[in-house]
């Protein structure tokens, strides 16, 4: 809490205006693109999937010990589990399989996604449940344990796809991805900080030994397995704490306002490859 309070002052003389709000999703994206290649130069566009383990980002010496953990990373055993229980078959003898296009496999590119029936984003763990309701299973607790392990299974069946988020002309899924977009730059909580302070306006600075990560490529390791958490966690549960950080009470996890982050988070992160699970501190 006192590395965010110490981040708190310095952003009071960052002069850098948000995102135009009259700005398409398409405007936007180029924009943010530009911004982190202009704010990391020396570091590749794909590079970004590795959070603040990139190149040109991270000391060398912490990249290092990054990729000698996921030599023999941690969250190999529930990934495991993951597996086991994707193939379980429910009660009624079907499997999550049977729920998903394609049978659940090489699909977390596309998520979150907006549905033109409900005229809902839809996030992939808000599915995997859904999935569970329908097959007369009682649905999982959102922000860890069985329900990131399976998300996570199905995100490293799509290792290596670029995400491929799209935003409809639509009123609605305009209404949505401009929400998630308020969200990231709107100040909160007691320390009056954004999403943005910490992760666009201060990537790659330090809170003490503690490297801000770049918004730029924050979706594509999620689930993540956080040495702080000791397991795997969702990016909702991530959201969480972030809020509780800057001294704001977090909304709940699968709340129309963080799938609404989410959205506009992978939009931003497109034709990045997904690299889930992953390891963080």
């Amino acid at each position: 809490m006192k590395k965010i309070a110490l981040l708190a002052t310095a952003i009071l003389t960052v002069g850098i205006a948000p995102i135009a709000a009259q700005a398409t999703p398409e405007d936007d994206l180029k924009a943010f693109r530009a911004y982190f290649k202009k704010r990391f130069p020396n570091t590749p566009f794909e590079e970004f999937a590795n959070g603040n383990y990139a190149k040109g980002i991270a000391p060398e010496d912490k990249r290092n010990q990054w990729l000698e953990a996921e030599e023999f990373p941690p969250y190999e055993l529930p990934l495991e589990k993951g597996k086991t229980l994707f193939n379980t078959p429910f009660k009624n003898g079907k499997t999550y399989a049977s729920c998903f296009k394609n049978g659940g496999k090489g699909i977390r590119q596309y998520y979150p996604y907006y549905d033109p029936k409900t005229k809902q984003v839809k996030t992939l763990e808000q599915e995997i449940n859904e999935c569970r309701v329908k097959n007369g299973e009682k649905p999982l607790k959102w922000k860890k344990g069985d329900i990131a392990a399976i998300s996570a299974y199905m995100a490293y069946t799509s290792r290596g796809k670029p995400l491929s988020i799209k935003v409809p002309n639509d009123p609605d899924a305009l209404a949505w991805y401009e929400r998630g977009k308020h969200h990231f730059y709107a100040k909160r909580g007691q320390l009056n900080m954004a999403c943005a302070d910490c992760h666009m306006y201060n990537a790659g600075n330090r809170i003490r030994a503690d490297l801000l990560s770049p918004a730029l490529g924050h979706p594509t390791g999620f689930p993540v397995y956080r040495a702080k958490w000791g397991s795997l966690g969702t990016m909702h549960r991530r959201f969480g704490g972030c809020n509780k950080q800057v001294r704001a009470k977090p909304f709940k996890a699968q709340s129309d306002e963080y799938k609404a982050l989410e959205y506009f988070l992978n939009y931003m992160s497109n034709g990045l490859a997904v690299n889930a699970p992953s390891y963080r501190q």
